[in-house]
């Protein structure tokens, strides 16, 4: 059984969704002065790294082809990030807050497609384990301390 076409394209827009928080995170990490929070980033951007390659795997199983390219909107928000954390004064502080921003979008962009009764129950899986996992990165987030 393959995907369906909306399965398929939801499927793509996370995949491209990871790709660009990947990047963002290792902007984040390169700008880190803290670095426990350097640390934390350049991990949670090879989590990102994984999750889209156990996603273009996923999309591969049923025969459909992944989209590897990233968003304009994500390149758009690490340009914003960029700025924000250029022109704050704590740079550590608005890095940290915009990534909890993120993975709050991201784990209900996850919540979202796993609503859809089309998606089969091994892709159900692997989103229902990624968004655990961006959910405990999230709340490890809202729990760093920075030694600035």
């Amino acid at each position: 059984m393959g995907y369906s076409e909306k399965v398929s394209n939801k499927l793509n827009a996370l995949l491209e969704k990871n790709y660009d928080a990947e990047k963002g995170y290792r902007y984040a990490a390169e700008n880190a002065q803290d670095p426990q929070l350097r640390a934390f980033f350049m991990e949670r951007a090879q989590e990102r790294y994984d999750f889209g390659h156990a996603l273009e795997t996923e999309i591969r199983n049923f025969g459909q082809n992944p989209d590897k390219s990233s968003s304009l909107a994500g390149d758009a928000h690490r340009t914003w990030m960029n700025l924000k954390t250029t022109l704050s004064a704590n740079k550590d502080e608005a890095a940290l807050e915009e990534a909890v921003r993120g993975e709050k979008v991201a784990a209900q962009e996850y919540e979202e497609v796993l609503k859809d009764p089309e998606i089969p129950a091994s892709t159900a899986n692997l989103l229902l384990k990624q968004k655990n996992q961006i959910v405990a990165s999230l709340n490890k987030m809202k729990g760093l301390e920075l030694s600035n």
